[in-house]
């Protein structure tokens, strides 16, 4: 998350244009921090980014590797839209301890404690990837890939997508997904003995029930079938547990 590219996006359009893109009820980052996806129009994962309040103007904070497709769509969209869209210097400084001046919540859980804007970086340290899989926040570019639903990666639980906001593009199926349907597959924690390639196949009676992810402490984030995650699972010769897995 520390190679990032901060965006400053201004003119009377911004919040208007950005409503009816993003995922997440941009009205509210006049209160901090506002964490949200752009999806394609099947409702699918595109990137993901957090916008922030700079003036009249919002900044939006995206991963170095996602940030130059994701340009190149915004000012698709923009059309007639009175905006303008420019890159920063401006670097990102976060930390889980104590907050500086000017430091805003990180809206996805508090654990993962503030972030903030400035000429300089700044990462005070903190084990990220151990945070990240006690509570199960996927990462850009680890869990966070292509063709993934919003809700199978847990952007209700990061707050990080709106369901009384109006359109945006992929917003349908969302709420279908939401409204309609029972989780099937998503990301969840699991219990590991050591280590694997992030991204190795999980198997249940040698069958493919999902992929592991990030590791830490004995445990790590895993994408599963829910359906069909019983019994022995492993990994590349590796045992694993899902302590949520449902009875046979």
């Amino acid at each position: 998350m520390a190679d990032r590219r901060i965006l400053r996006l201004e003119g009377p359009d911004t919040r208007s244009f950005l409503q009816g893109l993003v995922s997440n009820d941009v009205n509210k980052v006049q209160d901090g921090l506002v964490y949200a996806a752009i999806l394609t129009p099947q409702g699918k994962y595109l990137a993901d980014f957090f916008l922030a309040p700079d003036g009249d103007a919002v900044l939006l904070d995206v991963a170095e590797a996602l940030a130059d497709d994701l340009v190149k769509r915004l000012k698709m969209y923009k059309l007639r839209a009175n905006v303008t869209l420019e890159e920063t210097n401006l670097k990102l400084r976060r930390g889980t301890g104590d907050a500086p001046e000017g430091a805003l919540p990180d809206p996805r859980h508090p654990a993962l404690g503030w972030r903030q804007y400035d000429q300089e970086a700044f990462d005070d340290g903190s084990d990220w990837d151990a945070i990240r899989v006690t509570h199960v926040i996927p990462e850009t570019g680890i869990e966070l890939k292509p063709d993934s639903y919003l809700l199978e990666v847990g952007f209700e639980r990061l707050n990080g997508v709106d369901f009384r906001k109006g359109c945006y593009v992929g917003q349908e199926v969302t709420a279908r997904m939401k409204h309609k349907t029972e989780l099937r597959k998503g990301l969840t924690q699991v219990e590991i003995d050591g280590t694997v390639p992030v991204g190795a196949q999980i198997t249940a009676g040698g069958k493919a029930v999902g992929q592991v992810f990030t590791q830490s402490g004995g445990k790590a984030i895993a994408y599963l079938r829910f359906d069909r995650a019983k019994g022995a699972l492993e990994a590349e010769g590796t045992a694993l547990r899902w302590p949520e897995a449902p009875a046979d």
